[in-house]
């Protein structure tokens, strides 16, 4: 066992060391365990991982000093059950030392997001917020929607709540200020304007109908409004229309008219006042039957880009302060931190996840419980929807739990499944065949895990769901039993739902049988007479059939989990078609690049020219050399 020095900056690889102990789950073995790593902690900022028998991370933690705050867990008496139970199954530790404290918050971030551990707090949530890119990398910046890494050089505007608000201010913002949205290679080629200079949604500089002085000015009072000068730019409107209808030039005024309009449809969209706010985030939380919700509203600008509301994980017994913290430093490790947060409440360690945070921005971040004033008011605003969105996300459980409770005793489970996956397949008359997987749980649709899967095996036959079902679930569960041979993963379905009648059921059973797996409940889906929707059967193994009346919430329930495996194998279906569409011979040609494919095409015309073409008439095509030219003969002319 050794230690590092200290660094500047914390480096997992140079700053870990681990202590096992026995596998033996116990209070006291794990307090042993614990008390084996005491002798070995720096008094100095770290974080520490409480590991099980199998490795797996209990939960993860910093500390200003190390060998203190880990001294806590072997006093048990003074924990509470639910870290008693964690000492209980701790038999490792993994430390890492940090420069400060700061760091330390910064890393329990870090590490909370990449193990999921089961005693902290975690915020579920794995969706990316999008942005509004200005790109700034071409001579007229393009507009775009932006999800992911922030690596093109542009202005970034966001986060919005959902792609639906940005999609809706894009759109807005595209009749206001004209900016094109097009990739820089449709820029790059066209001889006349597109659409959306037919709709006014863009001033076609890539045909010269707009000089670069003036969309360098539209730029400019995009940036303006989308940094909350939208007075300005409203006033600046405003006299440019009264100029244009003074001159009786009526065409440009009803241009700048609608795009007032716009500007009023953005304005006009603000669900609340946020006036003289400026940037900030807004955090309300309310604690309800043993659920935490936290809503939240993202203002920019002086603008409302949208709310929305998350449940953590985990928050039994944990106090409201410390879920408040926890959930900041989660929700900022991919969200860039505003200058102002306003909280209902003072998260623990509120100055030291200011400075982590401010660390993270690069300037200065304020958190602060509002009093008095607008932002009063405005927190005042996101309770009342915290309260509302907790009440809504209750009921809806109350009515998924009664709902999976009745598929259970429908389908004759152990109990209410907690990963459902549903198989479909898509193809036309057996060309482009895709098969696809959806995957679903209590909370909803688990699109992360979603998988599409490539009809490949020769011994398939184009058209044939029976062989193409068997061909997926081999493959699926294959995967299974090698990555994860024991069930320790969750990945393991607990309910197949086949969209096909008996013959995918019996094709399902087939595979699964052959493969040892029988523990899996699998129930075929089909549409009753004339393919008729709500008269659905449910094709169970052994012959067995089941109906749900028109009217029944499971059935509404099972009919949407049908109908998105349906969507997701469609959509997969419509990709590859789509690709293999522009494909040619020539891709599969060795040492065939898109350079080279061009200069074939542009020199005989099509591929099956080159197909045909003699080896002097490729030797004749300019960039061929002789050895590739052999090549390309050899690989269409086989036999010589």
């Amino acid at each position: 066992m050794t230690k590092t020095p200290p660094t500047d900056r914390f480096n997992e690889e140079n700053s870990v060391y681990t202590v096992r102990g026995s596998d033996a789950p116990d209070l006291d073995a794990g307090v042993a365990a614990i008390r084996n790593v005491l002798n070995t902690l720096p008094v100095r900022p770290g974080v520490y991982r409480m590991q099980d028998a199998r490795g797996e991370v209990l939960y993860v933690g910093k500390a200003r000093a190390l060998r203190n705050r880990v001294t806590n867990y072997t006093q048990v008496a003074r924990l509470s059950k639910r870290l008693q139970r964690m000492v209980a199954q701790t038999r490792s530790m993994t430390v890492v030392t940090t420069g400060s404290e700061a760091e330390a918050l910064l890393l329990e971030a870090q590490l909370i997001k990449r193990y999921r551990p089961a005693y902290n707090v975690l915020l579920r949530d794995d969706k990316s917020f999008p942005f509004i890119l200005l790109r700034e990398d071409h001579a007229f910046p393009r507009i775009q929607k932006h999800r992911g890494a922030r690596r093109a050089k542009g202005q970034y505007y966001g986060p919005f709540a959902s792609a639906g608000s940005v999609t809706r201010t894009l759109n807005a913002l595209q009749k206001l200020f004209l900016l094109r949205s097009c990739t820089d290679s449709f820029f790059a080629n066209r001889s006349r304007p597109c659409l959306l200079y037919q709709i006014k949604r863009c001033s076609a500089p890539c045909v010269d109908r707009i000089e670069k002085s003036d969309y360098d000015e539209l730029v400019a009072d995009s940036k303006a409004f989308l940094a909350g000068k939208s007075t300005q730019v409203q006033k600046k409107l405003g006299e440019a229309m009264n100029v244009a209808a003074e001159a009786m030039d009526y065409e440009l005024a009803a241009i700048y008219r609608d795009r007032l309009r716009a500007l009023t449809f953005i304005q006009g969209n603000q669900a609340i006042n946020a006036e003289g706010i400026g940037d900030a985030d807004v955090f309300a939380m309310h604690a309800k039957a043993g659920t935490v919700g936290i809503q939240a509203f993202f203002i920019r600008g002086g603008q409302n880009w949208g709310h929305r509301a998350f449940f953590p994980a985990h928050t039994a017994d944990v106090p409201d302060d410390e879920v408040m913290e926890s959930f900041l430093m989660q929700f900022y490790e991919e969200v860039p931190p505003p200058g102002l947060i306003l909280v209902d409440r003072e998260p623990a360690e509120c100055e030291l996840l200011a400075e982590a945070l401010k660390e993270r921005a690069g300037r200065k971040v304020v958190i602060k419980v509002p009093q008095r004033g607008e932002q009063r008011k405005l927190m005042a605003q996101a309770e009342r929807n915290a309260v509302e969105a907790l009440d809504r996300r209750l009921a809806e459980s109350t009515t998924q739990g009664k709902i999976f409770q009745e598929m259970a005793d429908l389908f004759e489970l152990e109990g209410p499944p907690d990963r459902i996956e549903v198989y479909d397949n898509s193809h036309i008359m057996g060309t482009n065949a895709v098969g696809a997987m959806i995957v679903a749980g209590p909370e909803g649709f688990r699109k992360n895990a979603y998988r599409k899967f490539n009809i490949k095996n020769p011994e398939t036959k184009p058209g044939d769901d029976f062989a193409m079902m068997r061909e997926v679930l081999g493959r699926r569960f294959a995967r299974l039993e090698k990555e994860d041979p024991e069930r320790r993963s969750g990945d393991w379905p607990d309910l197949l739902l086949i969209d096909g009648g008996k013959g995918q059921l019996s094709s399902v059973c087939e595979v699964l049988e052959e493969m040892g797996v029988q523990d899996v409940a699998v129930v075929g889906i089909s549409k009753g007479p004339d393919r008729n929707a709500g008269r659905e059967h449910f094709h169970l193994p052994g012959g067995r059939e089941a109906m749900l009346p028109m009217n029944s919430p499971l059935l509404f329930h099972l009919q949407r989990l049908r109908d998105e495996a349906h969507r997701f194998a469609i959509g997969a279906h419509r990709t590859k078609r789509a690709a293999n569409l522009t494909k040619s011979p020539l891709d599969d040609i060795p040492g065939i690049g898109p350079a080279r494919k061009k200069a074939l095409l542009m020199h005989f015309g099509t591929a099956k020219s080159v197909r045909s073409a003699s080896l002097a008439d490729l030797e004749a095509a300019p960039g061929v050399s002789t050895a590739m030219a052999q090549s390309i003969h050899d690989f269409f002319h086989p036999a010589g």
